[in-house]
């Protein structure tokens, strides 16, 4: 049945999760959800394929006046991303200094908030899935990409039940799969495919990250 819309978060990782089948009881497997928005959904795909959560926190950078274009994004682990949307060459340093200092400032208080003295886990030789609510420019994602790639991960599949075209292709070029549940081709934003967009709160990741699949 082809999909129009998911009704939430959750409902959108068990249709997620249904793409990702084969995966289940893969030796070594991680799911690492892109807070907030991503965590719902991978903790429904992390308890689908009996496979333990945990996040990686990215920031996305936002362009001037309309924050939610990305010039840019963040990933934990000192991962910076640049994109190359229109007008980005005209946006001064200064303007690139200040946000990149207020963001790294939040990914620095989300990553004690969701971690605390929890140590990141070992990523090494394992098969990384990359989950969250959808990709626009996917700028953020790519980010998260190139912060386990750092690790020497055997495998690193991106997954995502909404996703651009144009993400997906970038995606492809460093991941070493991207799958989705739908790509349109007349993709405007990831919130118009879902029912309800509600904003996750810190304490609903916390909530997940307690008690969806076992702890690395």
């Amino acid at each position: 049945m082809e999909i129009t819309e998911f009704a939430d978060r959750a409902d959108a990782g068990s249709h997620l999760a249904a793409r990702l089948a084969d995966l289940r009881g893969q030796p070594g497997l991680i799911v690492l959800a892109l807070p907030r928005g991503g965590v719902p959904v991978a903790a429904a795909v992390a308890q689908a394929l009996q496979a333990p959560l945990d996040v990686l926190v990215v920031r996305k950078l936002g362009f001037p006046h309309n924050e939610e274009v990305a010039l840019g994004a963040l990933a934990s682990g000192g991962v910076l991303v640049r994109t190359d949307v229109p007008g980005a060459a005209s946006v001064d340093e200064a303007y690139w200094r200040a946000v990149i200092e207020r963001e790294q400032a939040e990914l620095q208080r989300r990553e004690r908030s969701y971690r605390g003295d929890r140590p990141w886990p070992a990523l090494s030789g394992r098969t990384v899935l990359l989950v969250d609510d959808g990709l626009a420019t996917g700028a953020t994602m790519l980010a998260a990409v190139r912060a386990v790639q750092a690790q020497a991960p055997a495998r690193v599949v991106v997954a995502v039940p909404v996703a651009s075209p144009e993400a997906v292709q970038l995606l492809a070029a460093e991941a070493n799969e991207v799958r989705t549940v739908v790509t349109p081709a007349h993709f405007r934003a990831v919130g118009l495919w879902y029912r309800d967009f509600t904003q996750t709160t810190d304490e609903q990741v916390l909530a997940a990250l307690g008690t969806s699949g076992p702890r690395p």
